[in-house]
């Protein structure tokens, strides 16, 4: 079996691990976000050239299977099972979501966030997310809340997002698990 942090073209995520495992730690801290008890399904990719995409899709392949490729908000996504998980903190993440890139700029090529799933209403998400944190946390200068509705061409289910971010990583909060997403998707 091939483990993903042996794989080549994969080097550069791995020697990246560190940094965002740091960066999203601290991220939960600054905003009074008890991770522990939380179920954070997948973490995700950002990058700003093709090339460096196509690479990472090349590595995942080595040492997972492609679960599912979309066209979200007019951007190719790929998601990979892996057969051995990406630890961060308590978490043990097997799936990786690979977005092309779209329009925005992301200051690093790498790990940029981790998708937490709080089951539950579509409708109450953002209050259900929201009282997690602290109002000093979000009120801190250079954190940013974001909410949006991104969807796949076949997704049925409605998967409203919130994005907490403060520049270099992100924590965001969805009520349906990304397994079930696919799922729907291909009933």
């Amino acid at each position: 079996m091939t483990h993903w942090h042996t794989v080549d073209d994969l080097h550069d995520l791995h020697a990246d691990l560190p940094r965002f495992e740091h960066a999203l730690t601290g991220l939960a801290a600054r905003l009074g976000l008890d991770i522990a008890p939380l179920d954070a399904d997948h973490i995700s990719l950002r990058c700003h050239q093709n090339t460096t995409a196509e690479r990472w899709r090349r590595g995942l392949e080595q040492c997972g299977e492609l679960l599912s490729e979309n066209i979200i908000n007019g951007r190719p996504i790929c998601l990979f099972r892996l057969r051995e998980p990406v630890a961060v903190a308590h978490w043990r993440f097997t799936v990786v979501e690979l977005p092309w890139p779209g329009e925005k700029r992301y200051p690093h090529e790498g790990w940029e966030h981790i998708e937490i799933v709080l089951p539950g209403e579509p409708d109450t998400l953002n209050a259900r997310a929201v009282a997690l944190l602290s109002d000093e946390g979000l009120s801190q200068p250079g954190i940013s809340v974001k909410t949006s509705s991104p969807h796949g061409e076949k997704e049925r289910l409605p998967n409203p997002t919130l994005a907490v971010s403060d520049g270099v990583v992100t924590i965001k909060f969805h009520p349906w698990s990304i397994e079930a997403i696919v799922a729907n998707e291909q009933a």
